[in-house]
């Protein structure tokens, strides 16, 4: 039955993300790129310095580096460590590159989403900020395309029930708890209707879900305050690591970079034959950097639009800097690791096994320090995942029960039972499934970008005509 299941979530994975959608989302983000003139690059200076500088004025429940790091701590997760290793695998070292080229372009799109957020958000008397796609959609594109918004909204709803916020997260968690505390699985337990598990997993999602419990409950602020501690300490750490394991394999930058190139384009001149088209490795490329970074995605301006910000220009830049570090910094590094090291190429291994035997290998580190750092890391940051995904399916409920408390509250606790039974699905299954719900809820603000990039460029505009004259 389980295979069954399987082949037809790959079926409609298939298409769900085929050409047409890839097209869509790196269409969206070379027009963002072209129309405002390579702003990513003309402006990643300043949106680096305004990342930790505040604005003292404006609307919005918290800092504009809290919403980042509530928007960071929903993209810097499993995508990053196991999400690249299942892309590099299934895609050869070429789906690397078009994550690197997706996140480019991508980086024009989270600023765009970024700015429309702030720029259309409702903030309530009591300082409650809601904003993002829908509300974009409904108050850019006009009430007639509120529909649209409801789209949206629903399967950002699903997305953090069923996908990436709940089962490929803490089933990233358990599987690099049981390789770490139980490889063997050892000492194992059966659970009815569904088979032996190790100890180690059953214990580590009861603490999960308990701990996951404890912060939700206490909304926005506590989500932003502890991404605002965990997320810059953890990705520090795992850009170390990752930096050190590099200049310990210096040498062998170049034909890493040479094999990533060329297998972008052949992947059977690198793989010789094992990994198929140049297709399959940009599908994986590009769906698991939009799985990492979730720019074009729609999620990211739902946390921007609750920034204490008064500038919505200012908010798309600081937002910009997100795809930034997640893809173009960590991704990479977590790529390289895997290509420099061979790990791609081994059998028997997959997700986090991946990278772990990465940096076993690749670092001049006991093993089993290393591996006990990377497990750290990914918790974290998985963890981290979890409470900011929560945020943004609560938004996107409120929008379609126009704010009904009781539906929000039952939500809140469905999505913690999801967390709980998340390490119980499999893992070909879980990423299958985070897959369709992310083309889904793509679509629609994709659209929603495409007809307001003239919104976009008059509004960045002006902001730095306006920046010119004060200086």
């Amino acid at each position: 039955m389980w295979e069954a299941i399987n082949n037809f979530l790959v079926a409609v994975d298939d298409k769900v993300w085929g050409v047409p959608l890839m097209v869509l989302i790196i269409a969206g983000g070379v027009l963002l790129t072209c129309r405002l003139g390579l702003l990513q690059v003309r402006r990643l200076p300043l949106a680096l310095k305004w990342m930790f500088k505040n604005e003292e004025e404006g609307d919005g429940e918290i800092s504009s580096f809290a919403a980042l790091c509530t928007a960071l701590s929903a993209t810097i997760g499993t995508g990053n460590i196991v999400g690249v290793a299942t892309a590099v695998c299934a895609g050869g070292p070429g789906a690397l590159f078009w994550m690197i080229v997706a996140a480019f372009f991508g980086m024009a799109t989270k600023y765009s989403e970024g700015l429309l957020a702030v720029k259309y958000r409702v903030v309530a008397a009591d300082g409650h900020s809601l904003g993002g796609p829908f509300y974009y959609i409904e108050k850019g594109m006009g009430t007639k395309w509120r529909w649209l918004g409801k789209i949206f909204a629903f399967f950002g709803v699903c997305v953090g029930l069923f996908g990436i916020g709940t089962f490929s997260q803490v089933n990233g968690i358990s599987s690099a708890v049981q390789n770490f505390f139980d490889p063997n699985k050892t000492n194992c337990i059966n659970i009815p209707f569904l088979g032996e598990y190790s100890v180690a997993v059953v214990i580590s999602s009861l603490i999960l879900a308990f701990c996951v419990a404890a912060i939700l409950i206490g909304g926005l602020k506590r989500i932003a305050t502890v991404s605002q501690i965990i997320v810059p300490f953890m990705a520090v750490i795992y850009i170390v690591l990752s930096v050190t394991l590099i200049i310990c394999n210096i040498t062998e930058i170049p034909a890493a970079v040479v094999t990533v190139v060329t297998a972008a384009f052949n992947p059977k001149a690198v793989t010789g034959g094992v990994v198929g088209s140049m297709i399959v490795a940009m599908q994986k490329g590009v769906a698991r950097g939009i799985f990492s970074n979730e720019a074009g995605l729609g999620s990211a301006p739902i946390a921007a639009a609750a920034a204490q910000t008064k500038e919505p220009v200012r908010q798309g830049l600081v937002s910009m800097t997100g795809t930034f570090i997640d893809t173009i910094l960590i991704c990479t590094m977590t790529g390289l690791s895997i290509v420099l090291t061979g790990a791609w190429q081994v059998e028997g291994i997959e997700g986090v096994q991946v990278t772990t035997y990465a940096f076993q290998n690749g670092l001049p580190l006991p093993q089993k320090l290393t591996a006990f750092i990377l497990m750290l890391c990914l918790v974290f940051f998985a963890f981290t995942t979890i409470l900011g995904w929560d945020y943004y399916s609560e938004r996107c409920l409120e929008y379609l029960t126009n704010g009904h408390q009781k539906k929000i509250i039952v939500y809140r606790w469905l999505y913690i039972l999801a967390v709980f039974i998340g390490p119980y699905m499999t893992v070909s299954a879980v990423w299958t499934i985070a897959d369709i719900f992310n083309g889904l809820m793509a679509i629609p603000n994709m659209i929603a970008l495409f007809v307001l990039s003239g919104v976009v460029v008059k509004e960045t505009k002006a902001f730095f005509k306006a920046e010119k004259h004060k200086m």
